[in-house]
């Protein structure tokens, strides 16, 4: 004969519950979910999408010539739409069908899959209606494709505090860690939502197509909706010492008895007839799941700092590759990899030898470091046989070479300050427009100060300005000056 406790304990338990498929589809047809997959599927997203709109406004129904309507004027914006084979079976459809026949057949496609509800009133007018089960889940396709902003609110620290607060803890026990254990569930959903948008965002990033566009995704999207709200406040909570001391917590309360049979009477209080050690089963769990969330949030926190750090580095590589490429050499550099593509598709840079339609280099002998084969030269390790031994004392000579080896190196190197100190000896004071003719060229040095002035005119820290005329002219012969040993292209350069 079967234990009374143990037959009361298996009347009074929960039922058990249906799968999740015979559950749906006992609610809806099954080819409900055809309607979002195959080919036409974002044409049929966007007309359910309006129909819904309209149809939640009328709640006597919608008129079947309105609903026509709509699905008409959403198909014109798709000309590429094509019936399915099987989207009216049994009937034999013309081979050239206008919207209007297109927009009827989409209409009785969603009545037969179940998306609407099509009735005849008693004055035989006809009208449609949205079915609740589909409204429901294109509000979960809304929120998939207009996620809201990311949050971190004080979900998880509020479990904490929870945890650390003794006193509340043995009061309520039982309540206090359900309360814990919701808590924790929405954190990791808020932690997973701040995720998915900096994957987003670096999805954004990647597309770009101009510095205005990737400067909006940095400052304008992920400066408000992450880095200065939900991800500052990750980083201000400091989540790791205090989930660490809250599972400390954990632990030691699956050790505390008195807390145990607390929340043991209090389990079988809510359900009477619980077996005691089915009752202690219960609450053990519920521990052991709390302590399995919380250690689930950090490496989720991890991952979500590792997104981060990808977002900002991606970001500073597109904004570069904008910046060499959103140029007035823009055009020339489109046409040079067009022309690579069109004629090397998947051939290997050796292949360039033989390119007869490349326009030649603007630089005299220009080469790749390591040859055509690959832009990556690994570095080369000398052995301790290949370096030649020092001596192990340095003469006085030696050191007055050296020093004043570097001191020429130095004067020579064509930096931004041998730049910025010519421009500062160049008379007038800020503001002065100086043609390239009027320059002071007399020897081989104050030439070598004139290409560094050009090689910085770019440079932020560059202490003056160049105009050429002939970047803002389209049309018209380029300009020369004549200078000892050289002749340079006409500029004019303005003090700052």
């Amino acid at each position: 004969m079967p234990d009374p406790g143990q037959h009361a304990a298996t009347s009074t338990g929960p039922r058990p519950r249906a799968s999740l498929s015979a559950e749906l589809f006992r609610e809806v047809r099954p080819d409900f979910f055809r309607v979002l997959s195959g080919p036409n599927a974002p044409v049929y997203v966007d007309v359910l999408d309006i129909l819904e709109a309209e149809a939640s406004q009328r709640n006597e129904g919608m008129a079947r010539q309105e609903a026509l309507n709509i699905i008409a004027d959403t198909l014109a914006r798709h000309p590429e739409f094509q019936l399915e084979p099987d989207i009216a079976p049994g009937e034999s459809l013309p081979e050239s069908l206008t919207v209007r026949d297109k927009a009827r057949a989409v209409l009785e496609y969603f009545v037969r899959t179940g998306w609407i509800e099509a009735e005849t009133g008693s004055d035989w007018r006809r009208v449609v209606f949205f079915d609740a089960h589909g409204a429901t889940l294109l509000s979960g396709l809304r929120k998939m494709a207009y996620p809201d902003a990311a949050v971190f609110t004080d979900k998880l620290l509020g479990v904490c505090a929870a945890l650390a607060n003794h006193a509340e803890l043995a009061r309520q026990p039982y309540e206090h860690l359900q309360y814990c254990r919701d808590n924790t569930q929405q954190g990791i959903v808020e932690l997973r939502a701040m995720q998915k948008s900096v994957e987003r965002l670096i999805r954004r990033q990647v597309e770009a197509q101009t510095l205005g566009d990737n400067l909006s995704v940095v400052f304008d999207q992920y400066a408000e909706q992450v880095g200065h709200t939900c991800y500052s406040e990750l980083v201000r909570s400091h989540l790791a010492s205090r989930l660490g001391e809250a599972r400390e917590r954990l632990y030691a309360l699956l050790t505390d008895a008195d807390l145990l049979q607390k929340m043991q009477r209090e389990v079988m209080n809510r359900h009477p007839g619980l077996d005691h050690s089915i009752a202690m089963a219960r609450v053990r769990l519920q521990i052991d799941d709390l302590i399995a969330a919380l250690e689930r949030v950090l490496p989720l926190a991890d991952v979500i700092d590792a997104r981060t750090a990808e977002f900002t580095r991606r970001s500073l590589a597109r904004f570069r590759y904008l910046q060499e490429v959103v140029g007035e050499r823009r055009n020339q550099v489109r046409a040079l990899f067009e022309t690579l593509n069109r004629q090397f598709t998947g051939r290997r840079f050796g292949d360039l030898e033989e390119a007869r339609e490349l326009p030649s280099p603007l630089l005299p002998d220009a080469r790749l470091l390591a040859g055509r084969d690959s832009l990556y030269e690994p570095a080369r390790r000398r052995t301790l046989e290949e370096n030649s031994p020092l001596e192990e004392e340095v003469t006085e000579e030696q050191r007055s070479r050296t020093r004043r080896q570097m001191e020429n190196a130095l004067r020579e190197s064509l930096s931004v300050a041998r730049a910025n100190l010519y421009v500062q000896h160049l008379p007038g004071g800020k503001g002065q427009r100086l043609a390239s003719v009027e320059l002071p060229l007399h020897n081989p040095q104050d030439l070598g100060d004139l290409v560094a002035v050009l090689l910085h005119a770019e440079s932020s820290e560059a202490r003056y300005l160049i105009e050429v005329p002939g970047a803002r002219e389209e049309a018209g012969p380029v300009g020369f000056d004549a200078q000892p040993g050289c002749r340079v292209e006409r500029f004019y350069l303005v003090k700052k």
